[in-house]
């Protein structure tokens, strides 16, 4: 069972229990997801659930009844039903709500026809007399026998016609023209109420004895034997009727070719029945010979009339009338008659079907104008791929019917839609493709013939759509190029590209020029060894319109209400900078935009913008770095607080480079090699989608951004870096009082010429005097109390996201089994300097939560004291 359905059944459920609030659907929706599996893997005893509901059930001929007419419509899935009713009745609790349930829906239903209608009902009409019925009786006899004819001519053309406007109705079909049903005596029925008195008959008795015989014989020959001959005409009636109405177009082309083989043998039938009515003229044709005549024809016809009546009940069209012939001659294994002439029936039938079949496994097209094959085709356009965050084309333009699956092509049609499917994509961009095995298929009760052609077929199609995409379409050398530029695998071409963009990413986005970035973007591929990327040129710009966080959420989402909710979600309210909105997009033709569609593209995007970001943040410590290195020169008397600060810049360049060295060689490395290992082993395009999405379901799990807690904690430590830089550069922003005089002294040099002994001496001076104020005016109180709190307050805040971010990262690694993030652990703690602090909090904890032990009161004065030590 699909997700969707699942969804649509579970939400069905709660409406008709009128069940609200709670926790939803999403929960019930979830256990079912994690419980259900791919194969059925009991078989379900129908006969004793069904005896089980009988007599747990207050009235079971109406409980058996139902079953019967149900089972006579080849209704699905009926047997396990049953069975699930049959669980229900061992469940008391479940018993008791439904039996609440209906009860209160009934009192609902009952105040609601009670206020909108205020009828009462009857009374009970008196008994008629016997005078009253017989004049009743006469009087309807004689307007029967004079306009019986007439009625039930016009009865046939009414039925005819309100079947055809029902069963055509939304349909562009072709219809039969009127005079079809204008002269109903075209159809092969009886046609009651001929009109033909029978005054003129003489009495039997004055006949001889032998023309008494012949009479009784021609008058059992109109009825075939009212007791034991008459159900063969009845049966032939059935049948009639059946051929008659399935001609029509809109009942579809195997219910055409059925009602072609029936008529065939309803035509043998025809032939019997002259051949007794000539020997009945013939007078060699006796009550006894007639009997043995017609034996043959009666178990013919009543096979054939309870096909056309399940048929019929069941409403079956296509794949659903094949299902249930199918099945019908599995029951008469035993009987070679009845299976000779089911097999029959079902081989005839099956030929429209399986031309339909062969064109779309041969060659990958539909031709189905009456809806009868288990694949249906819907309208989507190829170029929406660019746009829907889901898999939507290739998943939903061609989707399996379940209800015109026939039974013995169940377990192939997965395949068989797959077959087609590979076949149309390569058809759509301009190949002709017809398979070199393509084989007539033929209906036969052993399956292993069309699984043998299904097979081959698929594998052609398999090949052939892989090798389009992997050879002519380069599909590989795409993925190597997303790789290079979105998971930041081409080093040179970013430093070029940061050291562009820089001051442009720092404005907010609405007054950043997209022209400029793709100018600068230009600049920076030219000029790196990017420039030998054939498919550079389909990198392009893109501002988000939200920041990370949000596009995460819209990412991670499913095909639920959530997820629309969240794709169609306003921007967050923040003005966002050019950095934070920043990402690149990439164009993809058709039909590489099956495998990199948009909903892979953004999740690309984002392990882009995650990496990015922390790329930022180490460029901004190390520019702090750099400008603290001028502070290394001067003399100053707080070297205990700024070297603290030097102690607290390297903790954070050291937890951003190894976060970055995680991601990139012990996460998408790895998990890179992994796919390009899958794919050079794909044996079809399903196969190597699946390879592309573990891939990236794996990059982001163990980037730690499918995990809200996490992504949290790390947003912090983020934040507090890039805070901390900002101050630093605030900071270091009044030491450049020396680079000033420096500059000054050379420009001064050049002007006047090398300097002389008493001027470098002179210069020593003036700068040593230039570090004594500086030292002065940083060593100043009110300053170093300020600078140093600050600092302590980023020392404390980073530390204790640092130990959170440890800590959760621990627990998820033994709990979730996640041991690739034990890895993180080691590299950001690897002296076991964070270990201790781990410990110590852990035991605070254990300590808050414990509870509060009752403090003694104080001993007497008379008794001794006790030392308490020091705290």
């Amino acid at each position: 069972m699909s997700e969707f359905r699942i969804h649509h059944d579970v939400n069905e459920l709660l409406s008709l229990l009128r069940v609200h609030g709670g926790d939803g659907a999403e929960v019930y929706i979830e256990l079912l997801q994690k419980n259900r599996t791919p194969y059925v893997t009991t078989t379900v005893s129908a006969h004793s659930a069904k005896v089980k509901i009988a007599e747990f059930s207050r009235t079971p001929e109406d409980f058996l009844k139902k079953y019967d007419e149900l089972k006579s419509k080849n209704t699905r899935n009926l047997d396990p039903l049953v069975y699930l009713l049959s669980k229900l009745t061992e469940d008391r609790e479940t018993l008791q709500y439904l039996q609440q349930n209906a009860k209160e829906r009934a009192e609902l239903a009952a105040n609601a026809s009670g206020s909108s209608t205020n009828f009462s009902a009857p009374t009970a009409a008196s008994k008629l007399s016997m005078q009253e019925l017989e004049e009743l009786r006469k009087q309807l006899g004689s307007v029967a026998t004079g306009t019986s004819l007439q009625q039930s001519l016009e009865l046939t053309r009414k039925l005819l016609r309100d079947k055809q406007n029902k069963k055509n109705s939304g349909q562009r079909l072709p219809v039969f023209p009127p005079w079809v049903y204008e002269r109903p005596t075209l159809v092969g029925d009886f046609l009651t109420g001929s009109g033909v008195s029978t005054d003129s008959a003489v009495p039997i008795g004055t006949l001889p004895l032998a023309s008494q015989e012949s009479a009784v014989v021609e008058d059992l020959l109109y009825v075939l034997l009212v007791n034991r001959i008459l159900p063969v005409a009845a049966s032939y009636s059935t049948v009639t009727r059946f051929i008659e109405e399935k001609s029509s177009f809109e009942y579809g082309q195997v219910n055409h070719a059925l009602a072609a083989a029936m008529r065939t043998l309803v035509k043998e039938y025809l032939i019997l029945v002259t051949q007794l009515e000539q020997l009945q003229r013939q007078g060699l044709l006796s009550l006894q010979k007639l009997w043995f005549y017609i034996q043959p024809a009666m178990r013919t016809v009543d096979i054939l009339a309870s096909l056309a009546t399940s048929v019929d009940k069941g409403e079956c069209v296509g794949g659903s009338t094949l299902s249930l012939l199918h099945d019908r001659s599995f029951n008469y294994t035993g009987d070679s008659q009845a299976q000779e002439l089911c097999l029959y029936l079902t081989k005839a039938a099956s030929v429209p079907y399986f031309e339909i079949l062969e064109k779309w496994i041969y060659r990958g097209i539909i031709n189905d104008p009456y809806s009868e094959f288990m694949v249906e085709e819907h309208e989507l356009r190829k170029e929406k791929i660019q746009e829907d965050y889901n898999d939507k084309y290739w998943d939903q333009r061609y989707t399996v019917v379940q209800r015109q699956i026939p039974s013995f092509l169940q377990k192939m049609a997965g395949k068989v839609l797959s077959t087609g499917k590979y076949l149309n994509v390569v058809r759509e961009c301009g190949h002709d493709v017809t398979c070199p095995v393509a084989k007539e298929i033929i209906y036969t009760l052993k399956e292993r013939a069309y699984v043998e052609q299904i097979e081959k077929a698929f594998n052609y199609a398999s090949k052939v759509l892989l090798a389009f995409l992997m050879e002519e379409k380069e599909l590989v050398a795409h993925l190597r190029s997303i790789k290079r530029y979105f998971l930041m695998d081409q080093g040179d071409f970013f430093v070029h590209f940061m050291d562009l963009t820089e001051e442009e990413l720092k404005k907010p986005v609405d007054d950043i020029t997209p022209t400029r970035l793709e100018a600068l973007l230009e600049l920076a591929l030219r000029m790196s060894t990017a420039n030998t990327d054939p498919f550079k040129d389909d990198l392009k710009i893109d501002l988000m319109p939200h920041d990370l966080i949000t596009q995460l959420l819209r990412v991670l989402a499913i095909e639920t209400k959530q997820e629309k909710a969240m794709v169609h979600a306003d921007p967050t309210e923040l003005t966002l900078s050019g950095l934070e909105a920043f990402s690149f997009d990439y164009v993809v033709k058709w039909p590489l935009s099956l495998i990199i569609n948009r909903k892979a593209l953004t999740r690309y995007q984002m392990l882009f913008r995650h990496m990015f970001y922390c790329k930022h943040v180490e460029r901004q410590l190390c520019n702090v770095w750099i400008s603290n290195k001028a502070a290394k020169q001067y003399s100053l008397h707080s070297a205990k607080w700024f070297a603290g600060a030097f102690t607290l810049r390297q903790r954070m360049l050291n937890f951003v480079q190894n976060i970055q060295y995680y991601m990139m060689f012990e996460v998408m490395e790895p998990t890179w090699h992994i796919l390009e290992k899958n794919l050079k082993s794909a044996s079809n395009i399903d196969d190597v989608l699946g390879h592309h999405t573990s891939f990236l379901d794996n990059c982001l799990k163990d980037c730690m951004l499918t995990n809200p807690e996490l992504l949290k904690v790390f947003s912090r430590l983020m934040s507090v870096c890039v805070m901390f830089t900002n101050c630093m550069q605030k900071f270091t922003q009044s030491m450049k009082l020396d680079g000033e005089l420096g500059r000054l002294t050379l420009e001064r040099g050049t002007m006047l010429g090398p300097p002389t002994e008493a001027e470098r001496a002179e210069e020593r001076a003036r700068k040593e005097l230039a570090r004594k104020y500086l030292a002065e005016h940083v060593d100043a109180p009110q300053l170093a109390s300020s600078f140093e709190a600050t600092i302590n307050k980023f020392d404390k805040n980073f530390s204790a996201h640092l130990l959170d971010l440890l800590a959760r990262l621990s627990l998820y690694s033994t709990s979730d089994c996640e041991h690739s993030m034990a890895s993180v652990i080691s590299r950001l703690d690897f002296n076991g300097f964070y270990t201790e602090r781990l410990e110590r909090l852990s035991a605070e904890r254990s300590q808050k939560a414990a509870p509060q032990v009752p403090i003694p009161r104080a001993p007497p004065a008379s008794a001794p004291r006790v030392a308490v030590p020091a705290q």
